[in-house]
C-alpha cells in the first residue's frame, strides 16, 4: 500500500496566505455589503509597464511566424535575458557576475522553495524570525527541520535568529553555526533593511564557518537609501558563500507573468569525498531535469524591463507603491501605532494595539474596518503581536484603509 510523505504531515495547518484567504472569503459571504480593502498579500495591482506590453505583443507575433517561432526555452534561460540581467543588475553595480551564472525561472517563490534540494538532507538551516514562510516550510517538506512545537511555534532542528525592535530587526550572527543561512533584505515581512557593512559581516561569517547564504533580493527595487546594498554580491567574498534570488514580480508587476532568476557563482564550491563540487553544476542539473524554462514571450517581456523606457516606467511604478507605503507609515504613526519599514520596502510592520495577538488584531481590523492585513505570527514566533500591511493597493484604497483605521 502506498504511504504519504510523513514530512508533509508535520506541517501545521495551511499555508499562511491560504488561511487568510479562507477567513476573508467567509467574512465576505457573511457580510456581502462590506467593502473589504485587501492590504495583506503582497500582490501588485498596477498594470504592466507599456514597454513590457509592447514586448509581449511582439513576441506573440513572432510565435505566429515559422521563421521566428520558439518552442522549449533553454533550460537555464535565453542568453538575451541573462546578459541583460548580468549587465544591469550586477556589473553596473560593480558585482562580478557572468551571464552563465544566472538561471532564469518562473518565480522567486519556486526557487526559494527548491534551492534546498541541492544541499544534503542533514544540513542545518538558520532563518530570521519572523521570516517568509516558504523558507522553513520547504525544508520541513524535505525532512530537515525536526519536530514542531505547537505551543512555541518552533521547529526543533531550525536555528532561529530573532529580528526584533531591540536589535533594529537585524539579527545577531548565530552562535550555533548553520550550514544554510536564509536572509531577505529589504525584509519580508518587517520591511526593514540592513547596511552594506552589516551584510559584509554575514558574508565574512559564512566564509569563515563554511556556511552558504541564500539571499532573497526580491524587494531590492524599493531601496531608497544609499548605504543599503541591492545585491549581496556588492560584498567582498560573496562569490564563495552566497546564492541570490531575484524576482520580476514586485518591481515590474510580473506576479501574473511569473519570471525570476537565481544567481550561483562558479566560485561557490564545497569539498566532498575528496573532490570539489560546484553548487552551480548541481543547480544546473536540477534545472535541466525538473524544469523546461520560462516561456519565450515572458523572457522577452523581462528583457524589456532593461530598456531605457522600461527602466523609467518601472521606476515610476515603484515610486507609486512607495507613495502608498509612506502614506500608510505616517498615517499609522498619527493613529498612535508603533511602526517600522515603509522606507526601503513596500511593507509596513506595526505593533498591535492593546497587546492583541496577531490573529486577534487580524479579526479586529477585518470586522471593524474591513481592512485585511497579515498576522505577524504567521511569519514565526517573533512576529507575534505584530502585523504587516502592504503598499501594493491603489493610492485611493491606501488612503481609505488608513481613514478607517484612524476611526477605530
Amino acid at each position: 500500500m502506498f504511504k504519504p510523505n510523513e514530512d508533509y504531515l508535520k506541517l501545521p495547518g495551511s499555508y499562511l496566505f491560504s488561511t487568510i484567504a479562507k477567513k476573508v472569503n467567509a467574512f465576505q459571504q457573511a457580510n456581502p455589503e462590506k467593502n473589504i480593502i485587501r492590504l495583506g498579500i503582497g500582490d501588485v495591482t498596477q498594470p504592466l509597464p507599456p514597454a513590457v506590453i509592447k514586448a509581449l505583443h511582439k513576441a506573440v507575433d513572432e510565435q505566429a511566424d515559422p521563421a521566428t517561432f520558439r518552442g522549449y526555452a533553454p533550460d537555464l534561460g535565453y542568453e538575451f535575458l541573462r546578459h541583460a540581467m548580468a549587465e544591469n543588475d550586477f556589473r553596473k553595480r560593480g558585482c562580478d557576475i557572468a551571464d552563465d551564472e544566472i538561471f532564469i525561472s518562473d518565480g522567486a517563490k519556486s526557487d526559494s522553495g527548491n534551492i534546498q534540494e541541492i544541499f544534503s538532507r542533514d544540513s542545518k538551516i538558520a532563518v530570521c524570525d519572523p521570516v517568509y514562510p516558504v523558507y522553513v516550510d520547504s525544508n520541513v517538506m524535505s525532512g530537515r527541520c525536526g519536530d514542531y512545537d505547537k505551543e512555541t511555534g518552533i521547529w526543533s532542528n531550525v536555528i532561529y535568529m530573532p529580528s526584533t525592535a531591540e536589535n533594529n530587526f537585524s539579527p545577531e550572527l548565530p552562535k550555533e553555526v548553520p550550514d544554510i543561512i536564509y536572509l531577505c533584505f529589504p525584509n519580508n515581512p518587517t520591511g526593514t533593511a540592513i547596511t552594506k557593512d552589516r551584510l559584509q559581516d554575514w558574508v565574512d561569517y559564512a566564509n569563515k564557518n563554511g556556511s552558504v547564504i541564500i539571499f532573497d533580493a526580491a524587494y531590492e527595487a524599493y531601496i531608497s537609501e544609499d548605504n543599503v546594498p541591492h545585491s549581496i554580491f556588492e560584498c567582498e567574498g560573496a562569490r564563495t558563500c552566497a546564492i541570490e534570488l531575484r524576482s520580476f514580480s514586485k518591481n515590474a508587476g510580473f506576479t501574473g507573468l511569473r519570471l525570476a532568476a537565481t544567481i550561483i557563482p562558479h566560485d561557490l564550491k564545497v569539498k566532498y569525498q575528496g573532490s570539489e563540487v560546484e553548487m552551480h553544476s548541481l543547480w544546473a542539473r536540477r534545472h535541466g531535469t525538473k524544469y523546461n524554462g520560462a516561456p519565450y514571450i515572458v523572457q522577452r517581456a523581462g528583457e524589456a524591463c532593461y530598456s531605457s523606457e522600461g527602466q523609467a516606467q518601472i521606476k515610476e511604478m515603484v515610486a507609486g507603491y512607495m507613495k502608498n507605503a509612506s502614506y500608510i507609515l505616517e498615517g499609522l504613526k498619527e493613529a498612535g501605532y508603533t511602526v517600522y519599514g515603509g522606507v526601503n520596502s513596500p511593507y509596513v510592520w506595526l505593533k498591535t494595539k492593546d497587546n492583541m495577538t496577531s490573529w486577534e488584531f487580524f479579526d479586529y481590523l477585518l470586522e471593524n474596518a474591513g481592512v485585511v492585513g497579515t498576522p505577524g505570527s504567521g511569519f514565526g514566533p517573533s512576529g507575534e503581536h505584530y502585523f504587516r500591511l502592504t503598499a501594493f493597493g491603489s493610492y485611493e484604497s491606501s488612503v481609505e484603509a488608513l481613514n478607517r483605521i484612524k476611526k477605530l
